[in-house]
């Protein structure tokens, strides 16, 4: 099979949200020798970004949206590993968090999945987490980028208290704060000193590719 089968297999498994397919198609890249990042670029995140516009069209729904990031994560869980140790270090880092008194944490999920095909290293901190643990980690571990969601206007105040967080810790000025969900807005993400306000997950990873080049 050619490389650009290879790819467009990759693509396909992932828009028809078949994680079989997806796994089956990244091992032959590996065996053909195809470059693990081009693999997951051209193919993976490829199919994600169909999906995402399939969603955006209301052609897809949410259950396919999370079958479809299943889907890429059995490609990446397996093409990931092969990237050379030189490549990932040069990858960006981020948080992913759904703020302290929200536990809905699909839209936070399928952010995480675009991330990480985007070529970002994510660790998942969760659903109703404090502010002060996710400024905590994020300067432990030397983060990049926070991404902050809920779906709760009432629970809307602990993104706020999260960016004072890191200012108070010292690592505000080191990273990117992005939020997202429906109670958020381009004046709040202002108002609170975020960033950014993603319209969704696509955006979110859009966005940091410009800031970040």
């Amino acid at each position: 099979m050619s490389k650009e089968k290879i790819i467009g297999e990759l693509t396909d498994s992932v828009v028809e949200l078949n994680w079989v397919r997806s796994k089956a198609a990244a091992e032959r890249a590996l065996e053909e020798e195809i470059d693990p990042v081009e693999a997951i670029n051209d193919g993976l995140v490829r199919g994600m970004s169909i999906v995402s516009e399939l969603f955006m069209a209301h052609k897809l729904f949410l259950p396919q949206i999370l079958a479809a990031a299943k889907s890429m994560y059995a490609g990446l869980d397996v093409l990931l590993p092969a990237i050379p140790v030189e490549d990932r270090v040069s990858r960006k880092t981020c948080i992913t968090a759904v703020v302290e008194g929200d536990v809905h944490d699909i839209g936070k999920n399928i952010v995480k999945a675009m991330l990480t095909a985007g070529g970002y290293y994510v660790t998942d901190l969760g659903k109703d987490v404090p502010s002060e643990l996710i400024a905590d980690e994020a300067k432990r571990l030397g983060i990049d980028v926070i991404a902050l969601s809920t779906i709760m206007t009432p629970t809307l105040d602990y993104m706020g208290v999260t960016v004072d967080a890191l200012k108070e810790n010292g690592y505000r000025s080191k990273c990117k704060v992005t939020i997202g969900g429906p109670p958020t807005s381009n004046s709040f993400a202002e108002e609170i000193g975020a960033d950014h306000r993603d319209i969704n997950a696509q955006d979110c990873v859009s966005w940091l590719k410009r800031v970040q080049q």
